[in-house]
């Protein structure tokens, strides 16, 4: 900030009298606790801060920045960088201690405004000048002081962040591995819960990752933050998360029927405020058997990218019979033989693939083949002829389901 020529006069706002204009503000002891009642009454009751803490921190803070403010209007100065060390070292101290930043800026800015009121209530016309030169160095105060405490917060938040953020990944690392994790526990302060969703997760690739005029990484960055952003505001911060821009873990604690856990609406929810749609799978367990729970959830997501499922929130229930197929044996191998003869007919299994997709409709079909019905009709006849399935009735329907799913599932496990 450039220094005015306020900035460099030595000499006190003062009025007619001879009086400083701080000297307005009476008694520090006593205005403080007037201001500390003010806030216990009118800027506090809505953060509900122990009154013990609010009566010593809060007391101390506004006994520094009223001094502060009374020095500045005697020496017509604004605050040196070694008078705004203790003002930051105490809003990193409130930032550590979870006391929310606009709480500590309306209680400076009120302190401010009675401040101001109590000096200008006992002023005569003839001070006006002085009380001009005063209330711009106020200003210009209050401008430093909220600099200074934003600054110094919000630098201690990301620290805090990032202290908390290393120690999650170190505690979501250990309950994988299944080691211990009690001294961890002490070490962070992280709570582990009796149960976890143990979540796979999913981020797919966005256009603007793929666009030659843009930097992929920056967008792929900018991507996971959103992802992070969204999964904090829907748990509160409580689960534990080991994510790359592709996606990865998460562990939601599941031992307390009051708080948040994932469900297909919430997962939506997060997808809309990550500009992203997610695909997750879910297997639940007791804490001791995460690592087993995880390498099941992301064996249900590697078949749930396999088969094309679209993006949400899976289950083993909701691909049951597709993750039995994919364990590999004679069983998977007889129920891909089932249409083994339509390899050489492609536009028969093409027909009968899109008669499942368009849940047995032959109008669709032929609509989405650019075929007529009756062309349809003879494809089907044609597929009963060379595989043996009937499909005219419900166990033709469903061994020509399984055996379309078992003929994927190989092809997919050949190509892997």
């Amino acid at each position: 900030m450039t220094s005015s020529a306020i900035d460099r006069a030595p000499d006190p706002i003062t009025t007619t009298d001879g009086r400083a204009v701080s000297s307005f503000l009476g008694n520090v002891d006593d205005l403080v606790s007037q201001l500390v009642t003010y806030f216990a009454e009118n800027v506090m009751p809505c953060q509900a801060l122990p009154s013990e803490a609010m009566r010593s921190d809060v007391t101390e803070f506004t006994r520094r920045c009223l001094m502060l403010a009374m020095e500045m209007l005697d020496k017509r100065t604004t605050p040196s960088e070694a008078q705004l060390v203790a003002l930051r070292a105490a809003s990193a101290q409130h930032a550590r201690e979870g006391v929310p930043v606009e709480t500590l800026l309306r209680a400076y800015a009120e302190g401010f405004r009675i401040g101001f009121e109590l000096v200008i209530g006992n002023v005569t016309a003839a001070d006006l000048a002085e009380v001009i030169a005063g209330t711009r160095l106020l200003l210009q105060t209050l401008e430093v002081i909220n600099a200074t405490v934003t600054g110094a917060y919000l630098d201690e938040q990301r620290q805090v962040a990032k202290e908390h953020q290393t120690g999650a990944q170190t505690m979501v690392s250990a309950l994988l591995s299944g080691h211990g994790v009690g001294a961890l526990t002490r070490q962070t302060g992280i709570r582990v819960a009796a149960s976890y969703q143990v979540v796979a997760l999913m981020i797919p690739v966005i256009a603007d990752e793929l666009d030659p005029r843009v930097d992929a990484q920056v967008v792929a960055r900018r991507k996971l933050r959103r992802v992070q952003a969204a999964l904090a505001d829907a748990f509160a911060s409580r689960s534990l998360a080991l994510l790359s821009t592709y996606g990865g873990t998460l562990l939601i604690p599941n031992d307390q029927s009051d708080e948040p856990v994932m469900t297909e609406a919430v997962l939506t929810e997060i997808s809309k405020l990550a500009g992203v749609g997610l695909t997750a799978t879910l297997v639940p367990a007791p804490t001791h058997l995460i690592p087993t729970a995880a390498e099941q959830a992301h064996e249900l997501l590697d078949l749930v990218r396999g088969i094309a499922k679209p993006a949400g929130l899976y289950q083993l229930s909701d691909v049951a019979i597709e993750y039995q197929l994919t364990r590999p044996g004679p069983a998977r191998h007889h129920l891909a033989a089932v249409i083994a003869p339509l390899a050489d007919h492609p536009d028969l299994l093409e027909t009968l693939r899109t008669y499942m997709d368009t849940g047995l409709n032959r109008k669709a079909t032929g609509s989405r083949l650019h075929v007529h019905p009756n062309t349809v009709d003879y494809r089907l006849r044609r597929v009963g002829g060379l595989t043996d399935l009937d499909l005219t009735t419900a166990e033709g329907i469903l061994r020509a389901r399984i055996a379309l799913l078992a003929d994927d599932l190989e092809n997919t496990t050949g190509a892997a």
